[in-house]
Parts: structure tokens; C-alpha cells; sequence
């Protein structure tokens, strides 16, 4: 499970957040590449963009639980 208070570096202020258990595997940002992004000089994945629409929530959502690590989550502030 994630944990908001481990988020990575630049992650957008809003509900979703990647923590640093990412293992830079590009399954959230082929899922939902306008929202997540990687930091290639440190090799994670982090939220650049939240979500506003339900189409947008979706795809998130589908990042969220497609991550094999769970270092996705929706609880963020």
C-alpha cells in the first residue's frame, strides 16, 4: 500500500501520488501517461498531473491498481 508521506519528488498536489517504493516499470505511464511521468536521473515514476475528469479518474485508478509494487495511491493531499 502506498504512503503519503513517502511521496516522490515533484509530485502534483492532489489526491494521486507515487511513493518511493516505485521500481520504474512503466505500467502508470503507459497506463495513463498524461499523468505520470519519470524522473529519468533517479529512475521512479511521480504524478506531474492530477485527474479531473471521470475518464481521466479511470485511468488513474487503472495505473493504481495495475502497479505491481503498490506505490500508487489515491489518498493524497
Amino acid at each position: 500500500m502506498a504512503d503519503r508521506t513517502d511521496k516522490q519528488p515533484g509530485s502534483a498536489v492532489g489526491s494521486y501520488y507515487v511513493d518511493t517504493q516505485c521500481i520504474d516499470c512503466d505500467v502508470c505511464r503507459d497506463t495513463a501517461p498524461d499523468f505520470f511521468t519519470r524522473n529519468d536521473d533517479d529512475g521512479y515514476s511521480y504524478v506531474f498531473a492530477q485527474p479531473a475528469t471521470a475518464e481521466e479518474i479511470e485511468l488513474c485508478e487503472e495505473a493504481l491498481q495495475s502497479c505491481p509494487v503498490d506505490a500508487i495511491g489515491n489518498d493524497g493531499e
